[in-house]
């Protein structure tokens, strides 16, 4: 009875943003509190739940999801079923994508936009979407609710984004519809070739592992998924369509989109491509390494040179996807663990950077860095959440994000094949620090520009009222737990990955086991290993 219950809290994650959207889509004549009632629960409860689903959470389930719901979808001739579990590699994204939806929906409830009831309930469809996305065990389901969570990006976009959105908007979706088709492609085909009779995640992978596919077939399939899913992930040269988006994106579209919905991706290469198709992996091995690096060092130094403080945060986000890469190429359960990591502490510190911008620009009234200084003097809460954000980004320890990329090098630095990497990949923290620290200290220290001067001197300016401290808390907290804690996560989805034959074959040497994440003395022995 307790499972069954648990099962349709994980479908109302999916129903109440969607119909607390719809109602504050059809409800124009609803005045202002009541509104912010509905969609303030709108995007809560995916987060009670989700922290209820995560204390609820049987770990000996491994290779197994948790509270399992089916539901008849009338198109099971095609082998399409409303599938939705959750496993220990799907849930930290579930909670990622809950807190950054409670954030997103704070901040955006006091936005002061035009159509405020219509700019929530995109937020809401997209909030929906996104916790449908890593609820859905059926492959299908995990696409459509994709597509479903990425509409309201361009809508918003469309009609609230900033200078230059029409023709940021018209390379994204050319991007994201390209990206979004090549991955249709290699999904249906991994379908038509396992000779499977669902788009089950786990009945594909039970075929695949009695039968596998040719080698050919593999490598085949796996390049449309990498180059598809890596292209919605903004992966090198496909990345453009990132940061003009984000810079001309609505703060809350910004906050869901490079925090969670990009993840998606990512997602999809270490929960599908690599599990099932392990041959095609190993074949575009260094593709994805030198694609990564290029990640990391090419779009690093293009971030140094930005003086737009949301064009930096944009190739900011599209170089740490670098190290999540890098991560999934190691093939191993501390590599690809780290990865997941990565994945959950860059979504939390994106999101959050990407709202302080918009708080930045409320009392500046420019994204140029260049024009500001001196901020703090009037806003030092608001500099102590950038500085606190940045941190987080640059990898600082007590903060998730330090974890995720460690644990990624010291997968890289287990192989021979791998160990070269962790040099150059290293230097990314370099220049991470570089225009990270340098942002900090143009915009908030130092002497204000003789321009911002003037405008410092305004009663206007003044520091973060509570509407924008509490998602900023809400980001900074999780981010801390994430960097303390981190075997809240880590441990279940250790052993899930361990149950994976593409990661656990490369696990040779006994010391993986120890690592765990969690504390200093595990982290020192696998150095000294």
């Amino acid at each position: 009875m307790e499972h069954e219950m648990n099962s349709y809290f994980l479908l109302a994650a999916i129903l109440v943003p969607m119909l607390a959207g719809v109602m504050a889509l059809f409800g124009g004549r609803l005045n202002t509190s009541v509104l912010r009632s509905i969609t303030a629960l709108g995007f809560g409860v995916p987060l009670i739940i989700g922290i209820y689903l995560f204390c609820n959470f049987d770990a000996s389930l491994v290779g197994a999801y948790n509270f399992e719901f089916r539901a008849s979808t009338g198109l099971e001739s095609l082998g399409i079923y409303l599938h939705l579990g959750l496993n220990a590699i799907s849930l930290p994204l579930f909670l990622l994508a809950g807190v950054v939806g409670l954030a997103a929906g704070l901040y955006a409830m006091n936005a002061n936009a035009e159509r405020l009831n219509l700019y929530l309930a995109l937020l809401l469809f997209m909030l929906s979407g996104l916790m449908g996305t890593f609820a859905s065990v059926d492959v299908f389901f995990f696409y459509f609710f994709h597509e479903f969570a990425l509409i309201p990006t361009f809508i918003m976009i469309g009609m609230w984004g900033g200078a230059g959105r029409r023709g940021a908007a018209i390379e994204m979706t050319i991007y994201l519809t390209v990206g979004a088709l090549l991955s249709l492609l290699g999904l249906i085909a991994l379908y038509v070739q396992s000779g499977a009779e669902s788009f089950s995640l786990l009945e594909l992978r039970n075929y695949l592992l009695a039968q596998p596919l040719a080698e050919t077939v593999q490598s085949n399939i796996f390049a449309l998924l990498l180059f598809g899913f890596g292209i919605l992930v903004s992966l090198f040269p496909f990345h453009s369509w990132a940061p003009k988006g984000y810079a001309v994106a609505p703060s809350g579209a910004a906050m869901l989109h490079a925090g969670v919905l990009k993840k998606f991706g990512l997602y999809g290469l270490l929960q599908i491509a690599a599990p099932l198709l392990p041959a095609g992996g190993e074949h575009w091995f260094s593709v994805i390494v030198w694609l990564a690096l290029g990640n990391i060092l090419f779009i690093g130094l293009v971030t140094i040179a930005q003086k737009d403080l949301k064009m930096m945060l944009g190739y900011s986000s599209v170089m740490h996807m670098g190290y999540a890469f890098l991560g999934i190429a190691t093939f191993s359960v501390v590599g690809v663990g780290g990865a997941l990591l990565m994945m959950v502490a860059h979504g939390l510190s994106v999101a959050l950077l990407f709202m302080l911008a918009t708080c930045i620009y409320h009392r500046s009234q420019t994204f140029d860095m260049s024009a500001m200084g001196g901020l703090a003097t009037k806003a030092p809460v608001l500099a102590a959440f950038f500085v606190a954000g940045t941190m987080a980004s640059i990898g600082l320890p007590g903060f998730g994000n330090f974890w995720g990329e460690f644990t990624i090098f010291a997968a890289l630095a287990e192989t021979e094949t791998t160990r070269w990497i962790v040099a150059p990949a290293a230097i990314g923290i370099i220049l991470s620090a570089i225009y990270g620290l340098r942002a900090a200290a143009n915009i908030f220290f130092g002497p204000p520009k003789p321009s911002f001067a003037t405008q410092l001197e305004s009663e206007s300016v003044v520091d973060m009222k509570p509407f924008e401290k509490v998602p900023a808390l809400v980001l900074v907290v999780a981010l801390v737990l994430t960097g303390l804690f981190p075997r809240l996560l880590s441990d279940n989805a250790n052993a899930e990955l361990s149950n994976i034959e593409v990661y656990k074959v490369q696990d040779t040497l006994p010391h993986h086991e120890a690592i765990a994440l969690p504390t200093k003395e595990d982290a020192h022995k696998e150095v000294t290993h």
